[in-house]
């Protein structure tokens, strides 16, 4: 049997993030019949330029845009800065917005921050934008997260831990 591919994406450049918890938690609690691969290079990802774009883009973005393309579907956990997207996240979706490769795809969008709601209405935008496929039981919004999470990457909180089982069976079901 053929494992359905998902590619996550920590929008935390900061290594063992809450956000990369996440992830991992999820990977490791997601059906076997998944393959997670976990994305953390987005600091490596030059800065957008339109005119870099249509010609020949840099390599690193033709690696995250081919991964992308290749997955089933998409995972996204992100904190927010300053009320907004991280901007090396930004600046890696920004990257996609002249191609097709989010259009239809299901993704599974997380913000995980001390707010992050303006963080999360964000990211439920542009991947509108990017015609992703979601629903509001495959978006979650944790706030408070540092105090949800140990430095081991368990889940110190019950309504968290319930949250994220509930959102990682509806993700699962998209694939169904």
């Amino acid at each position: 049997m053929r494992k359905i591919k998902i590619f996550a994406i920590t929008g935390s450049t900061r290594k063992n993030s809450s956000n990369f918890k996440i992830l991992k938690y999820i990977s490791d609690n997601i059906k076997s019949g998944f393959e997670v691969e976990i994305f953390e290079d987005l600091a490596e990802i030059p800065h957008f330029n339109p005119d870099l774009d249509n010609e020949n883009p840099p390599n690193k973005v033709t690696f995250f845009r081919n991964k992308i393309n290749e997955a089933n579907g998409v995972l996204i956990c992100t904190p927010e800065y300053v009320f907004s997207l991280p901007g090396s996240l930004k600046n890696a979706l920004e990257w996609c917005v002249s191609t097709t490769i989010f259009s239809n795809k299901n993704i599974g969008l997380i913000t995980a921050s001390a707010s992050g709601e303006k963080g999360h209405e964000q990211l439920l935008l542009i991947m509108k934008t990017l015609e992703a496929k979601f629903q509001n039981n495959t978006q979650l919004l944790i706030q408070g997260i540092r105090g949800k999470i140990n430095e081991e990457g368990k889940i110190i909180n019950e309504e968290t831990e319930v949250a994220l089982q509930d959102f990682i069976g509806n993700f699962e079901s998209q694939f169904s």
